[in-house]
């Protein structure tokens, strides 16, 4: 989340100092920059390019310099207004730009968004279980023969279990990797695919891939998935 600031142009260099080692001393605030009049024109035309010939007619340059303050994460706003309102007292800051109930709206459909893909993934789990149950079952029906042979001369469950099981595993993983490469390709070509047409929304969506930790995880659930559906496939056609 970012907080911008509106400087008076007259503002003299004491006010300014003052300003600035508040914000240093905010320990809502990770780091903050300086925008001059020229890069908030440069940046409006660069989000809003059907709208350049409207800014380049006008005689002045309507945006004010300003500080964009970027908060730290998991900060609630109601910690963030406190610190506009002292903020806003400096004779300094001409205005402030934070919208409280666009943030929580925001926050709110982040939530709905990871509620959602919860969801989605577990349907997905599920599916990828009865899929590998169903797979090792019938591999195990094939070779019912086998098996019947491989206990007369005395193997034990456990041992007929490991080829099924192993199997069972190894397809998980690949689905696992499977997975993150089609997710590797969405993050890659879709917003490419997308261009310039989400406007603003830019700065506010971002693509990005698993982090590594992220990867083995799915890597590590694929595997236990496909084993847990294995385990239960060959269960009722093997004695306890």
């Amino acid at each position: 989340m970012v907080v911008v600031f509106f400087i008076e142009e007259k503002a003299s260099p004491e006010d300014i100092n003052k300003f600035q080692n508040e914000l240093n001393n905010s320990p809502l605030i990770t780091h903050f920059q300086f925008i001059s009049s020229t890069e908030a024109k440069e940046q409006f035309i660069k989000k809003f390019p059907k709208l350049q010939g409207v800014v380049e007619n006008l005689e002045i340059n309507p945006f004010p310099p300003s500080y964009e303050a970027t908060l730290k994460k998991n900060i609630s706003p109601n910690m963030v207004q406190p610190f506009i309102q002292k903020i806003k007292k400096l004779d300094v800051i001409q205005d402030t730009q934070y919208n409280q109930s666009w943030v929580e709206k925001m926050q709110s459909l982040s939530r709905l968004i990871q509620a959602v893909g919860f969801f989605l993934g577990g349907i997905m789990i599920l599916a990828s279980f009865f899929i590998i149950s169903n797979v090792i079952k019938l591999n195990v029906m094939a070779r019912k023969n086998e098996i019947e042979i491989l206990r007369l001369v005395g193997a034990t469950n456990t041992f007929i279990r490991i080829p099924f099981l192993a199997e069972g595993t190894a397809l998980g993983i690949i689905g696992g990797f499977f997975s993150l490469f089609l997710l590797f390709l969405l993050t890659q070509f879709f917003p490419l695919y997308l261009g310039s047409s989400l406007g603003a929304l830019n700065e506010l969506i971002s693509f990005r891939f698993l982090s590594l930790f992220q990867s083995l995880m799915v890597i590590i659930s694929g595997g236990l998935t496909g084993f847990l559906g294995s385990l239960t496939s060959i269960a009722p056609f093997l004695r306890t």
